[in-house]
């Protein structure tokens, strides 16, 4: 995958790490991974929580300074969010589990696996870091393309907007 600033060298709309809505909404896709004992897990099996899909890499400077802002989210609202931290590492465990452990990134978020990178093409990621943000009914309601600050006020705030009212902020 292309760094974000190499993908968007011609695209002046995109405003790298801020949340861009999908207009209309649209289901996500039917997509696999797999968790950190290698187990298949379908995003079909989080219907009913909100989620927030980060496409991320070890290699990828940006992507891992914003995991804490996405772990500090996390913790905030609670089990109503669910956040999937998917690695689109091509050595899949073998690097990333002791990245992971090295930096405890897995005492952070839960860390999930896409070494072919199926999920980064199903949605349609053009460079790492991707969030998606999908809602309760499997529908996708924006992306943020680039490193966030997921925990900010300002982001939180956007968030909110999307939620359900029940969801705790």
């Amino acid at each position: 995958m292309l760094g974000i600033a190499a993908a968007r060298a011609d695209d002046a709309d995109v405003k790298i790490g801020k949340f861009i809505p999908a207009e209309p909404p649209q289901p996500a896709p039917e997509v696999s991974f797999t968790d950190d004992v290698g187990a298949n897990v379908a995003l079909a099996d989080f219907r009913g929580r909100f989620l927030i899909v980060n496409l991320w890499a070890t290699w990828c400077q940006p992507c891992l300074k914003e995991m804490p802002s996405l772990a500090a989210l996390q913790q905030r609202i609670g089990p109503a969010l669910a956040v999937l931290a998917i690695s689109e590492d091509r050595a899949g465990e073998d690097v990333v589990k002791p990245f992971a452990a090295k930096l405890s990134l897995d005492k952070l978020l839960k860390i999930y696996l896409d070494p072919k990178s199926a999920v980064g093409r199903a949605f349609g990621a053009r460079g790492l870091p991707t969030s998606i943000v999908i809602d309760r009914d499997g529908l996708v309601l924006g992306k943020v393309e680039g490193q966030a600050d997921w925990d900010s006020e300002a982001m939180r705030a956007r968030l909110a907007t999307l939620m359900p009212p029940d969801v705790k902020r």
